[in-house]
């Protein structure tokens, strides 16, 4: 998925608590960029039968850093993170697993 708001990449390894990947995972990133924070980028991409993903086109100096992808397929939720303005092209795990329980 290329956002075309700038020059920063993450390919991101989708996987399960086990290792093994993940398909049709929906990943998920809202970025917030530009003077003020102004604009707005939303993307989302299901990873692939090997469980890839790829997003191109991020903001060099987002708004709010570092960025997180959030992962869900089934009940299985997951987040990943990176920070471009230290990280432009990036790779990274984004491990999917149950949710835990809300402590009271």
């Amino acid at each position: 998925m290329d956002g075309g708001a700038g020059p920063c990449a993450i390919d991101l390894n989708v996987i399960d608590a086990a290792g093994k990947p993940v398909s049709t995972a929906l990943i998920s990133v809202h970025v917030a960029y530009g003077f003020g924070g102004f604009h707005k980028l939303d993307m989302s991409v299901y990873s692939s039968p090997e469980g890839k993903a790829r997003f191109t086109g991020i903001p060099a100096k987002p708004k709010n850093a570092p960025i997180e992808f959030y992962g869900k397929k089934d009940k299985l939720m997951g987040v990943a993170s990176m920070n471009p303005v230290t990280e432009c092209q990036a790779k990274h795990d984004l491990v999917l697993d149950l949710p835990k329980p809300q402590q009271k």
